[in-house]
């Protein structure tokens, strides 16, 4: 079972989406048959049994084993994945693009990103997964809080020179065999209803560096940033 499925297919998303198809793929978090989830979750075992056809249809569940009792084979399903993210590419001409009105100081900008990376690494993951590879990629996470607002605009600033540093720094347009990457970097307010389990306030950033990988290709940005108005 994968950590994370992508979804890019607009099918799939929509077979994911019904509510009793969502609690079928939840309750394979642990591998069971028709029979048996019809016992968890209080349904007709016809009813999940198609269910299950049109969720095994989009490889959103798989077959974990086959039992045979008396003259009748019973089929045991396992979910492909703990969690599952929709592509913002299921939209198609209506996904969210950056590159339409980009503006530093906007909400709605850093959701394009944010769309913009969910498609990207998906992209990288699934094809990756078809050939049994690994993707190359990094990331991290961190809080701090601001005393006031001219603190956030002060980092803001710091952090935008800091990553057109290191960007001047590395970027290599005419390295034989090199491989473009995006760099993205966000700051945004929690909500008040944001999980407990985040990392403490001033905790610093945390994140694996890459290993070089064959399928560690990712999409191209190479500009440096400018430093946030």
């Amino acid at each position: 079972m994968l950590d994370v499925a992508v979804i890019e297919e607009p099918a799939a998303a929509e077979a994911c989406l019904d509510p009793i198809r969502a609690r079928i793929l939840a309750a394979l978090a642990e591998p069971g048959s028709a029979a048996m989830l019809a016992a968890r979750l209080g349904l007709a075992r016809q009813k999940v049994n198609y269910h299950l056809k049109e969720l095994e249809r989009h490889h959103l569940v798989e077959l974990a084993e086959e039992r045979r009792k008396g003259n009748v084979t019973e089929r045991v399903y396992r979910a492909a994945a703990a969690s599952y993210v929709i592509s913002p590419r299921v939209l198609a001409g209506v996904s969210p693009d950056p590159e339409r009105s980009p503006d530093r100081l906007s909400a709605r900008w850093l959701l394009a990103l944010g769309a913009r990376l969910v498609q990207e690494v998906g992209t990288l993951v699934t094809g990756a997964s078809r050939a049994g590879r690994k993707v190359a990629t990094f990331g991290l996470d961190a809080q701090v809080r601001f005393a006031s607002a001219a603190d956030r605009a002060a980092f803001a600033e710091d952090l935008a020179q800091a990553v057109a540093a290191l960007v001047a720094r590395y970027h290599d347009e005419g390295a034989p065999g090199g491989r473009t990457h995006r760099v993205v970097a966000a700051l945004h307010q929690i909500p008040a209803t944001a999980p407990a389990a985040a990392p403490p306030t001033g905790t610093p950033p945390t994140g694996t560096p890459p290993a070089e990988s064959p399928s560690a290709e990712a999409a191209a940005d190479p500009a440096a940033p400018e430093p946030p108005r």
